[in-house]
């Protein structure tokens, strides 16, 4: 099957800049339009299964991700040399970069992602917020300016109101944000927030926003074409974290009235219009027990939760993808996104749950996984036998349920989970993820 681009060239052919279960996620929609993957590799993923998966796989390098899947450069050969038309970069690695998007865009490669100018905009935090109060977008009270004085800050902090967050402009992960509860605490909080942000971002400009109490995290997922078209497919909540990382993420959010929904798909698109949007965006709020909602970020790449939103809307959002960077429309309009029934996800980890559930590495000396079907997914990009390595991202997979509604959606998690058996030889300690 071919998808023509708006300059009318063929997507026949895809490179996805990633390794591990969102390449392997990837290559089965690719596989299923007739569009041929190509996969890179690290010295450490040489016999993964995305390499076994593709079409064609080629060597970019050792383990270490700043000499491999980080190589703008080698990608991008690797592109030329496949004759690949189409780069999709997955989530993490070089999938909110401005200047691979841009570098692409130079090399006539197609992106499957936002323009670079959207992925500049919503990576600053300060300027994202700007825009979207502009766009008519719910904003927490804060303050975003140049004048990055201690007096300042603490001055903007009694002005907006205790309890605050203090949060590195760039941040992201959990890095370099504090709370600061009372206005004794503020300096002590604001100097550990800057050295943080410092040692993660090399930029330590923070800002100031009010703290909402017993917070909810409801994300929205958006999607954008090349003709000024902007769709909301319903919103996830992921509330449940460790350590700021998402563990249980479900769709849609419960208790959400279907006004609020409402209202929270169409300020996710108007967030989206803000910034011309194209392709899959996901546009995240802070609820509080009112369900008032406030505008915290927007993730400008397809997000590792996104089988959720699959399976209450009956979608392949990696397929929407793909046409949409060909030049296509989005496939189904606002009235025609219908949801049904109720969603989880599960992030599979190799963690120590020993050592504080830090993440670990070493051979899958053992795997046995629940039985797939309709309403039962796993994502994964290990078999038994591998190696989970000490140089990537510790989540191993993720289980995916859906059934008609929440309780048994949730009934079914837990049967799904008691079916999963993982035996991991321990022997380092893996990298913190991103």
């Amino acid at each position: 099957m071919k998808y023509t681009t708006t300059t009318g060239r063929n997507i026949t052919k895809v490179l996805i800049a990633n390794r591990g279960e969102i390449a392997c996620r990837v290559m089965r929609t690719a596989k299923r339009m007739g569009v041929q993957s190509v996969a890179v590799y690290s010295e450490a993923d040489r016999n993964s299964m995305h390499v076994d998966m593709a079409d064609e796989a080629y060597f970019i390098g050792p383990a270490p991700s700043q000499q491999s899947y980080l190589s703008m450069e080698k990608i991008i050969q690797v592109a030329k040399i496949s004759a690949a038309q189409a780069i999709h970069p997955g989530y993490g690695f070089l999938s909110e970069n401005m200047e691979f998007a841009e570098l692409c865009k130079q090399e006539g490669i197609i992106f499957v992602g936002p323009p670079s100018s959207a992925i500049r905009d919503m990576g600053i935090k300060s300027t994202s917020k700007s825009i979207m109060a502009a766009a008519g977008v719910p904003v927490v009270e804060g303050y975003h300016g140049e004048d990055q004085s201690d007096q300042c800050l603490k001055e903007q902090a009694a002005r907006i109101g205790y309890p605050v967050m203090i949060k590195a402009v760039r941040g992201g992960g959990g890095k370099g944000m504090r709370i600061a509860r009372f206005e004794k605490e503020f300096q002590e909080q604001l100097e550990s927030a800057r050295r943080e942000a410092k040692k993660s971002f090399n930029d330590d400009a923070m800002l100031i926003e009010k703290f909402v109490d017993t917070p909810r995290h409801v994300e929205v997922q958006v999607f954008g074409d090349h003709y000024g078209n902007a769709v909301y497919l319903f919103e996830r909540d992921c509330s449940v974290q460790r350590r700021h990382q998402k563990i249980i993420e479900e769709a849609p959010g419960p208790g959400i009235k279907p006004e609020v929904r409402k209202k929270l798909g169409e300020a996710a698109v108007r967030a989206a219009k803000a910034v011309n949007y194209v392709g899959a965006g996901t546009v995240e709020f802070i609820m509080d027990s009112k369900h008032n909602f406030y505008f915290m970020e927007m993730n400008t790449r397809l997000q590792v939760e996104h089988p959720v939103t699959e399976m209450i809307t009956g979608t392949d959002l990696v397929e929407w993808q793909l046409k949409i960077a060909a030049g296509e429309k989005i496939p189904l309009s606002q009235e025609e996104i219908t949801l049904q029934g109720h969603a989880f996800e599960a992030r599979i980890y190799a963690e120590d749950p020993h050592n504080n559930f830090m993440p670990g590495a070493g051979p899958l000396v053992h795997l046995s996984i629940p039985q797939e079907d309709l309403s039962t997914r796993i994502e994964t990009g290990v078999r038994q036998g591998d190696e989970v390595s000490v140089h990537y991202d510790p989540m191993i997979a993720k289980l995916v349920v859906w059934a008609a509604d929440r309780q048994a959606a949730l009934t079914k998690l837990r049967y799904s989970l008691r079916q999963y058996h993982i035996n991991i030889l321990l022997l380092h300690p893996a990298v913190e993820e991103d």
